[in-house]
């Protein structure tokens, strides 16, 4: 989990550096763009400034060269006409700077044109004018027609001069009013980009900040972590081991060292010097086991003895997987494993179940005595009871008879315990073969040893179809027969007994007896009756072995055939439950697995 926050805060500072460094370019330019529109304006102003001043000097030029050429016309001076000669020089220096400065003007170009012929007019008007003055033609009517004329032109030269101050004042107006814009949006802007750049720069910090306060956290609980694990290592017995694939180099833990029975770091970490506390027998198979690790880049679980510097000799197991870093690092991590106790006590288990066999055997054999030399002496008791019952009883007193009564009795539940006993010891082997069986079939063979019964008391068995089933068939046959024998025998007097069988297939998931068993579904059968039932407080002990719940002088039994279900079941491993009331009758609840 830690990992994925952190790769989540690298993403998330990544992110913001991205957007700082964005804005920073951003400002740089806007920047740029900004000085570039002020030094354009700047220009745009310069130029404005300098067109103007150079149609001022045109006019100015113009009407030097017009005063000086009425003052020649009045007095006839030629020195007079200097400004004349000079005022034509001038106009084409200005105008060669205003074509310069008013390319980029589209209608600033096509006035400077028409200005151009304008002064062209002129000047051609004030040559023709003194030739009028050099002849003495100064009274005639073309003299005063070219002067007037000469008057007509220099207007429309100062109004076209006009026009073009005028739309360079404009136009000048306009780049101020931008040029404003510029300088008053700016340093809005500019505030609040770096405003959010500050905002950004604080987010950084407290990230940075709470991703050191978590580093140092979990660096604290690495710590932790590593001296569990160191110690966890010493307790468990175990050492570890890595593998780099890509540079062969091995690190041994302290506790290896330790399982080795060496010193941390006695000796160097390499596979060679691992090699040579292990046991001669088994060097060829861990070789083997080393080989195919480092093709295949894995080591199964491997088995393998070592010999300790004081001739110790240790079980080992040994377990590595691969691991791939971030950056694409292979190393192997392994571990070993002191098992040498749990050898040891394999060992002592298996002499333990070959004790055991021999008890079972012995069982076996006693079974077999009880089955047989026991039931004789019984038989025999009975046979000879039997015979003074018919040939000498006349001849007992009454508490004579009444003590052969009691020997027979006794002799009898001598022999159901006995054969109780040897149902329930054949119950108790779990080794039976499981068959697909009709349920329905056990079910009636157990009807048929309880026939008589059922017809002496007139009993009532309804029963649901039952379904095939793996299951022990011996078994199930006791368990069914002694669930029948349970409730015919307690039952109410003078009330025939009713007993329903019912069945249905049930989900772990919809059962409330089922939520502390495995998911699955079961065959779920239960047994009710009608008889006298019992307090549900003893729903639990009325399974144990001998345990009764009512004397035996009223009713008959050993208190091991429910013994003998609750083995049953549990062969199968299914559940059993019992459930009653006082007079009103006992249901027994079976599930088997499906």
């Amino acid at each position: 989990m830690s990992k994925r926050l952190f790769s989540k805060s690298a993403l998330f500072l990544k992110i913001i550096f991205l957007v700082s460094v964005f804005l920073v370019l951003l400002i740089s330019g806007f920047t740029y763009k900004h000085i570039s529109n002020l030094t354009n304006s700047t220009k745009l102003v310069v130029t404005t400034y300098k067109v103007n001043v150079e149609l001022e000097q045109v006019i100015s030029y113009l009407k030097d060269a017009e005063n000086g050429h009425r003052n020649y016309i009045l007095t006839k001076d030629t020195t007079h006409l200097e400004p004349y000669l000079s005022a034509r020089e001038k106009v084409n220096v200005s105008f060669a700077e205003l074509k310069e400065v008013a390319n980029q003007n589209e209608v600033q170009k096509e006035n400077l044109r028409i200005l151009s012929k304008y002064i062209d007019n002129l000047f051609n008007n004030f040559t023709q004018t003194n030739a009028f003055v050099g002849n003495n033609l100064t009274l005639t009517e073309e003299f005063k027609s070219n002067f007037f004329e000469e008057k007509i032109i220099m207007d429309s030269i100062r109004q076209k001069v006009n026009e073009m101050i005028d739309l360079e004042n404009k136009q000048l107006k306009e780049r101020q009013k931008q040029y404003q814009s510029n300088l008053d949006f700016t340093p809005l802007f500019l505030y609040l980009v770096l405003l959010v750049t500050l905002v950004l720069i604080i987010i950084s910090y407290n990230k940075i900040t709470n991703d050191y306060k978590n580093t140092k956290l979990i660096n604290n609980q690495l710590s932790i972590f590593k001296e569990a694990a160191i110690q966890l290592e010493t307790i468990g017995k175990h050492g570890n081991w890595v593998w780099y694939i890509d540079t062969n180099v091995f690190t041994f833990s302290d506790n290896l060292y330790h399982v080795l029975g060496e010193k941390p770091g006695a000796f160097k970490c390499t596979l060679e010097n691992f090699m040579s506390f292990v046991h001669p027998d088994d060097k060829e198979k861990l070789a083997a086991a080393v080989d195919r690790m480092m093709k295949e880049e894995n080591l199964p679980f491997t088995y393998f003895r070592i010999i300790t510097k004081d001739d110790a000799i240790k079980h080992i197991k040994a377990y590595g997987k691969l691991l791939v870093s971030a950056d694409g690092e292979k190393r192997i991590v392994g571990n070993i494993t002191d098992i040498s106790d749990e050898v040891e006590s394999y060992l002592v288990l298996g002499e333990r179940n070959l004790e055991l066999e021999k008890n079972n055997a012995e069982l076996s054999e006693f079974n077999y005595v009880a089955s047989h030399d026991l039931q004789e002496p019984l038989r025999k008791i009975q046979t000879f009871i039997s015979r003074l019952e018919d040939k000498e009883a006349k001849k007992f007193s009454a508490s004579g008879i009444q003590y052969l009564e009691r020997i027979n009795i006794a002799a009898t539940r001598m022999r159901l315990l006995i054969d109780d006993l040897l149902q329930f010891s054949r119950t108790n082997k779990p080794d039976k073969e499981f068959v697909s069986t009709n349920l329905n079939e056990l079910l009636e063979q157990a009807k048929q040893d309880v026939a008589e019964t059922i017809l002496e008391k007139e009993a009532t068995i309804t029963s649901d179809l039952l379904p095939t089933v793996s299951v022990i068939p011996f078994q199930i046959h006791q368990l069914f027969l002694n669930l029948l024998s349970n409730s015919l025998k307690y039952c109410k007097e003078k009330v025939p007994p009713n007993i329903k069988i019912e069945y249905s297939k049930v989900s772990s998931k919809n059962d409330v007896n089922l939520i502390n068993v495995p998911k699955g579904e079961f065959h779920k059968i239960i047994f009710s009756d009608n008889g006298i039932g019992f307090e549900q407080k003893y729903g639990d002990q009325i399974f144990e072995l001998f345990s009764r719940l009512h004397n035996k002088e009223n009713y008959s039994g050993t208190g091991v055939g429910l013994s003998i279900c609750k083995k049953t079941v549990d062969n199968h491993d299914g559940i059993i439950m019992a459930f009653g009331k006082p007079q009103e009758g006992a249901v027994f609840t079976i599930y088997l697995p499906a």
